[in-house]
């Protein structure tokens, strides 16, 4: 049974330094998911942290503070675009399209697989986030909107 879902997609700084915002969202359009919410984020060390606390024990961590906070990419790509999107199936239908978190193992046709890379200091450009469960999308998309920032009362 298809169910009523929302996620959370976030177009990293190294999507908007490329330009494939536009790209990204025509291609996320194939969903027919709707968009309730967006805003353009700088993201402060304390979101990007407990944006990625699961990672915090993890080597990389602080790498990935740096790549979401868009240090690696100069001052004027400090920012995200993050997104709400809902609709049946959402998760799935964003992961889908999304593709693999490793550009490299990512299908040729989805966004990671299309614009994403591996950088020579083996950091994942994927050039998006998007949630990978139910749980997990409630709790990103409590920590980066406020309820009235959702044109739509979701939780």
């Amino acid at each position: 049974m298809n169910k009523l879902q929302q996620t959370l997609v976030i177009i990293k700084p190294d999507g908007l330094k490329k330009s494939l915002t536009g790209n990204i969202l025509t291609r996320l359009s194939e969903t027919k998911l709707r968009i309730v919410g967006a805003k353009v984020v700088q993201v402060s060390r304390e979101l990007a942290e407990k944006h990625y606390a699961h990672l915090k024990d993890k080597s990389f961590f602080e790498e990935v503070i740096k790549y979401i906070r868009g240090e690696l990419h100069g001052e004027a790509y400090r920012r995200v675009l993050a997104l709400v999107y809902q609709g049946e199936d959402a998760i799935q239908k964003v992961r889908q399209l999304a593709g693999a978190t490793n550009p490299e193992e990512a299908e040729p046709t989805s966004i990671r697989g299309q614009y994403g890379r591996l950088t020579s200091a083996g950091l994942f450009e994927n050039v998006l986030h998007c949630s990978a469960n139910e749980g997990e999308a409630e709790s990103e998309i409590k920590l980066w909107f406020e309820p009235e920032e959702i044109v739509d009362a979701i939780y």
